[in-house]
């Protein structure tokens, strides 16, 4: 399916967020969204995905 992750079209196979993370190498500590809402870890297994989801995946930084 093709999906927007991080304002770049991908074409991926995962079926949940949990999976596209796993996918694309996101290891760690990270905030997800899905079409703007905000998705927490504990309910990434469940979230499915579909065709066309805006997906954001942020990272914390270190520094200052």
């Amino acid at each position: 399916m093709k999906i927007v992750l991080n304002g770049e079209m991908r074409e991926v196979q995962a079926g949940t967020l949990a999976d596209l993370l796993q996918e694309c190498g996101f290891s760690g500590r990270v905030a997800t969204a899905v079409n703007e809402g905000f998705v927490p870890s504990s309910l990434r297994n469940a979230r499915k995905i579909k065709d066309g989801d805006r997906i954001e995946v942020v990272a914390p930084m270190q520094g200052g």
